[in-house]
């Protein structure tokens, strides 16, 4: 599955540095707006003990992550949704994710400066939702415009449909508030979909902190939380200055010695692409055996022919059925041998709902 993130704020607020430490693609970090112009992708690995502990019992040829792409988006100011700034580019540009991580400066430092001159993460919040609010609203116009006197006629009730979801939305958006609020149904969301509204798409705010603040957040981490409670969004508090620290450490040895002396269990970034990961709703099946141990990416509910697709279409076309093997059973009993004599590999249809960890081998027929 081709998944991307795109990291969106106001200039320097963090977003660049951040994306140094997420990914191997480097973008400029400077402390001047609009260093970032292009947006700057890199793919990311997503960490998951899990795969090592496979490989440690397999012992692979070759062992292969799970994969979401991060894009580091230029910021944008007031005016953006009316092409002002990078406006245009900026938004054209998160259309294409599938999640927004929006970084939000939650510390004080005058040797960095704030595109307004103050440090209020609320506001940095309202002015970037408000521009993809007004371009969403925009969006949703000229598609009521299409539907509206279909509608009202009452004779095409799949424009009925349209028109009413649309309308559905408008209303949100008009009230100040994100699409994602309309807490559309599934099939509601098949009529909006075409439009790919920047406000409906899942967000995590990443609230950028000193380094004192990283473990508990501080004053403005608890405006954020207050502003964003109804909000069905997740937040995560980071320190984009040290992640860079760490991410420069050379050994694993080193890393764990220095997030050891900062009391912490694990780097931030990798919270940061776990929580995008869960953001999307998605979750990972793997592949185990001596050639390679690999993790798949897919949405939670899949069944086993959709599950099957990610490795290659014919698999699902010729969908037979699937060995499947839990994760917990795999590691307990040490090989694919031991949980086939226990009676711990299973033989699963076309209607088996894939869980986060199996172990799975499919059979098929093209």
């Amino acid at each position: 599955m081709s998944l991307k993130c795109g990291i969106v704020g106001l200039p320097n607020v963090g977003k660049s540095t951040l994306f140094n430490c997420l990914s191997n693609a480097k973008a400029q970090a400077a402390n001047f707006p609009f260093c970032t112009i292009d947006p700057n992708v890199g793919t990311i690995t997503v960490p998951d003990e899990r795969l090592t502990k496979l490989s440690d019992l397999v012992k692979p040829q070759n062992i292969i992550p799970t994969t979401v792409e991060i894009v580091d988006i230029a910021g944008l100011v007031k005016g953006a949704s009316k092409g002002e700034g990078l406006g245009n580019k900026f938004l054209a540009n998160i259309r294409e994710c599938n999640a927004i991580l929006h970084v939000l400066r939650c510390f004080d430092n005058d040797n960095v400066i704030h595109v307004d001159g103050r440090v209020n993460p609320v506001a940095d919040k309202e002015i970037i939702d408000t521009e993809l609010q007004l371009k969403d609203l925009e969006s949703v116009d000229q598609k009521i415009k299409k539907f509206e006197k279909a509608a009202k006629a009452g004779s095409d009730k799949e424009a009925v449909k349209t028109f009413n979801v649309l309308q559905k939305v408008k209303l949100v958006l008009e009230a100040g508030k994100s699409a994602r609020a309309a807490m559309l149904e599934d099939n509601e969301k098949e009529y909006v979909s075409d439009l790919h509204l920047l406000t409906i798409k899942p967000v995590l705010y990443v609230c950028n902190v000193d380094e004192a603040s990283a473990k508990t957040g501080n004053k403005y981490v608890d405006l954020v939380k207050e502003a964003v409670k109804n909000e069905h969004a997740e937040i995560l508090i980071i320190t984009a200055q040290m992640e860079s620290e760490i991410a420069a450490l050379e050994t694993y040895e080193e890393k764990q010695l220095f997030l050891q002396e900062m009391g912490l269990e694990e780097p931030g970034v990798n919270k940061l692409i776990k929580t995008a990961y869960k953001l999307l709703n998605l979750q990972t099946y793997f592949t185990a055996g001596v050639k390679e141990v690999r993790a798949w990416t897919i949405e939670k509910g899949w069944k086993a022919p959709q599950a099957a697709s990610v490795i290659h279409t014919d698999f699902e076309k010729g969908f037979i059925k699937a060995e499947v093997m839990s994760f917990k059973d795999f590691t307990t009993l040490g090989s694919e041998a031991a949980c086939r004599d226990a009676g711990k590999l299973r033989i699963e249809g076309k209607e088996y709902t894939v869980s986060d960890g199996d172990i799975m081998h499919f059979r098929f027929n093209v």
